[in-house]
């Protein structure tokens, strides 16, 4: 699923779309102990990698005086004693009391200077309490400093299915400096330059042309869910599941899709106008020039030619993405298919293993469950099933490391098997019968959606590869309001006050970002 924020350009237009805007068309011309707390934990060791970087440089003279910076500055006596672990000799040298607590301090310090970030815990959606200028309520912060606590950058992921942050509903996408921001040519077709911002630099225009405090990232994510057909978004959702046709256009028979109003129908063969007043959940739903069908990409891998066209502009936009600092990529952001992502990685990862060549180390997909029934309608074992077809990509090619899960959520509608396209309200448990549109406890959630996020993170952390790598790197909940289908999944109730499910993310997001140290630890010990 699910949201592009924009009426999508397509390379193969039909008639009637040749005067919609461009797809990009923006407003803008060792101390695992008690000594630190979880969020200073990796706050340091991205203080420690710069140090690291910084003194060899500068020199035993200069690290002595980040040493008394650090005392001087509260950081505190260990971690002092470990920033001058690499850099003292002679009489400078700590006792073999201190090396006792020094070595995972220096550990820590050699993780968070590897090529390998962890992402941790993202966001999507309109946040709360935030300003233009990147100020937050304390409600909203705290949010913010629990998540970023789980990450190597120290700072909170942010993505919109775009390459900036924009205005979504009449509402600013406003971030603080604690975000990094992960870009995503959303269609399959070339990004356009200019509205790439430059990677790995902070206070850049949005889409608004406004100055945003956040820091956009260096990973730039790959085109939105092309390995289904999906829907169209709006009144005709689940209904409208293909774009008209030359002969429905020529027949005058191609109802107008909204993304608001009174729900409306598709014509008889499911099609609709999705391209004027609304817009669909992914890529898959629409055609691309040098490819066959209507429909092409869910099936592309049957089609040499398709394939072909498809790789060429993604290697093109992966060559602007490099221009612009960009060091990652991730794979096209799959629904389900994650025989896709694998032989778009084999097929894009041919002549080289880095981002050069237009070859993606991240696998990104996304999952929901279903009407609240995780167990029954087999949620739970299909993101088993994902965790462990990223697991074998990873051990077939180690060059990949791990998963972006950036849509994690549940579908207010029957199980897949019975309805494959979600129809809203047609389950046990239908959202407008809930006070809060939500999911109720029940018997396979307790708890609520509490319940539901809180055993993903028990799989996520216990998913590692043979050799102990972890399987996902990142990972977003659908912090949106019945959206594409969706229970109301946000994070704070309306007065911008943090609500169960939000007391429930920073929860699961905080053992996640523990037991990764953990496991880092021990690996090293």
């Amino acid at each position: 699923l699910k949201l592009p924020q924009r009426l999508i350009r397509h390379t193969r237009p039909l008639p009637a779309q040749r005067a919609r805007p461009s797809e990009a068309g923006q407003a803008m011309p060792a101390i695992p102990s008690s000594d630190l707390e979880d969020a200073d934990f990796w706050e340091y060791t991205q203080e420690a990698a710069a140090d690291r970087r910084a003194r060899r440089l500068r020199g035993a003279a200069g690290a002595a005086a980040t040493v008394a910076a650090a005392i001087s500055t509260g950081i505190g006596l260990v971690i002092a004693v470990g920033l001058a672990r690499h850099v003292s000799s002679g009489s400078n040298a700590p006792t073999a009391a201190q090396l006792a607590r020094i070595e995972p301090q220096a550990l820590l310090e050699e993780f968070a200077a590897q090529d390998d970030p962890h992402w941790g815990c993202g966001l999507l959606g309109w946040l709360p309490g935030i300003t233009q200028d990147g100020v937050a309520s304390d409600e909203t912060q705290a949010l913010i400093s629990a998540l970023k606590a789980g990450s190597t950058l120290g700072k909170v992921s942010y993505w919109n299915w775009n390459l900036a942050p924009e205005s979504d509903e009449g509402k600013e996408q406003h971030l603080t400096a604690d975000f990094v921001f992960m870009p995503e040519q959303w269609g399959a077709g070339v990004v356009e330059a200019k509205y790439v911002r430059q990677a790995g630099v902070a206070n850049f225009s949005d889409s608004n042309g406004k100055t945003c405090p956040a820091t956009m990232g260096d990973i730039f994510l790959g085109m939105n869910e092309p390995d289904i057909y999906g829907s169209c978004m709006g009144n005709m959702f689940g209904e409208c599941k293909a774009p008209c046709d030359k002969a429905a256009l020529a027949a005058g028979d191609c109802p107008e899709a909204h993304l608001h109003g009174a729900p409306g129908h598709a014509n008889v063969r499911g099609q609709c106008n999705c391209w004027q007043d609304s817009h669909a959940t992914g890529v898959g739903f629409w055609p691309l020039e040098g490819c066959a069908s209507d429909q092409p990409l869910p099936q592309m891998w049957k089609d040499d030619a398709c394939v072909a066209s498809v790789m060429a502009k993604w290697r093109e936009t992966a060559k602007i993405a490099v221009s612009k600092g960009y060091r990652y990529l991730s794979t096209p952001l799959v629904a389900e298919n994650m025989d896709f992502a694998r032989s778009f990685i084999e097929s894009a990862c041919a002549t080289c293993h880095d981002a050069s060549c237009g070859c993606p180390v991240y696998v990104g997909f996304h999952f929901y469950a279903y009407d609240c029934q995780p167990e029954s309608t087999g949620g739970y074992a299909t993101f088993q099933k994902r965790l462990d077809a990223v697991k074998a990509i990873m051990e077939k090619h180690p060059f990949v490391k791990g998963a972006i899960i950036n849509e994690v959520g549940m579908l207010n509608c029957r199980g897949q098997a019975s309805n494959p396209i979600c129809i809203p309200d047609s389950g046990d448990y239908p959202a407008t019968s809930q006070p809060d549109h939500s999911c109720p406890a029940n018997a396979e959630l307790p708890d609520g959606m509490a319940s539901f996020m809180a055993k993903l993170f028990d799989m996520i952390i216990a998913a590692k590869t043979s050799d102990g790598r972890p399987v996902v790197k990142g990972f977003s909940w659908f912090n949106l309001d019945q959206a594409g289908g969706t229970y109301n999944l946000q994070l704070f109730d309306e007065q911008g006050k943090l609500n169960k499910a939000g007391h429930a993310y920073m929860e699961g997001c905080s053992r996640w970002a523990q037991s990764t140290r953990a496991s880092f630890m021990k690996k090293q010990q």
